[in-house]
């Protein structure tokens, strides 16, 4: 098989895995959000502990606690991705599948909005195009919502923060994951014990396949960021741009078709004004990228995608 076809191969099954995420997320209640996601937290750093030894790669924290400011870096990355990873639970468990859905379509238009707002980039005429529309969609879904989409808003700004993080730290992602993971790891804890001498956890108390599922988030968590990573290495930047968009849409499939949430004409308008956006970024991106391999410049790096 070739680089090209395995790295699609990686590619489709990261996002498939996250498309279908809300469907296991259900699976864990009655455990409240914070609960999953202390979980999620606490096995993840356990899974991926594993991992790093089976493959013999920790060296890589010792040549961490000696840069200082990649280890301040990685702090806000865990917090970026903790508010992230507790407002899609909190989203999924609350019958609000269809929104965190919305967060995922606008985040490209968020992480092209910080590259102003942040890096000082300057934009094309179609990607202020895109965003104009991206705001526009923003407004009706407001009007229809009777209230901003916060939940979609909170996703893509934090995914978007979390990802323009990761590129200036440039970490691979197990041991990324395992480092943010680990930060928040006593705080989660923490929060366990409290739950745990409260009477309130639901680990150990519902049956035994509950607990189980609540073992695995660890994997759930790991696995699609270490497939993406394999992806990421092998497509080309206009190949990984076209299929991210797999997750969202499995992910509204969940939402409208599995869960029923509605999805009045308003909504459904303010959903095609985003796509339509993302149609007019995603053009704009493959004619770019092949411009710069026809000048010979390399494109930029994607940020590392995560539910």
């Amino acid at each position: 098989m070739t680089p090209l076809r395995l790295g699609y191969l990686y590619g489709i099954a990261a996002y498939l895995l996250w498309g279908f995420f809300p469907l296991y997320l259900k699976l864990l209640r009655p455990a409240g959000a914070l609960e999953i996601l202390a979980h999620r937290i606490v096995w993840s750093v356990v899974f991926v502990a594993l991992l790093l030894a089976t493959v013999r790669n920790v060296g890589f924290l010792r040549a961490l606690l000696r840069r200082p400011r990649a280890l301040a870096g990685m702090g806000v990355a865990a917090a970026l991705i903790a508010v992230n990873w507790g407002v899609y639970i909190y989203g999924v468990t609350s019958e609000r599948v269809v929104e965190t859905a919305l967060g995922y379509f606008i985040n490209p238009l968020v992480v092209v909005l910080l590259g102003v707002t942040v890096l000082h980039e300057r934009l094309r005429r179609a990607q202020w195009a895109a965003l104009g529309v991206g705001g526009l969609a923003v407004a009706v879904l407001a009007v229809d919502y009777g209230r901003p989409p916060y939940l979609a808003l909170v996703l893509a700004v934090s995914f978007g923060g979390y990802g323009l993080v990761k590129k200036q730290l440039a970490l691979p992602a197990a041991e990324g994951l395992f480092v943010e993971s680990a930060v928040l790891a006593l705080p989660a804890l923490a929060y366990l014990g409290w739950l745990t001498a409260a009477g309130d956890v639901a680990f150990g108390r519902v049956s035994v396949g509950h607990t189980l599922l609540l073992v695995s988030a660890g994997a759930a968590t790991a696995i699609p960021l270490l497939l993406f990573a394999g992806a990421a290495n092998r497509l080309p930047l206009t190949g990984l741009g076209m299929i991210q968009y797999i997750a969202p849409i499995l992910q509204l499939g969940c939402g409208v078709l599995i869960f029923h949430e509605p999805m009045p004409p308003a909504r459904l308008a303010g959903f095609a004004l985003v796509w339509a956006a993302l149609i007019v970024f995603t053009v704009d991106a493959v004619r770019h990228s092949r411009r710069n391999r026809r000048a010979g410049t390399p494109a930029r790096a994607v940020a590392p995608a995560h539910h």
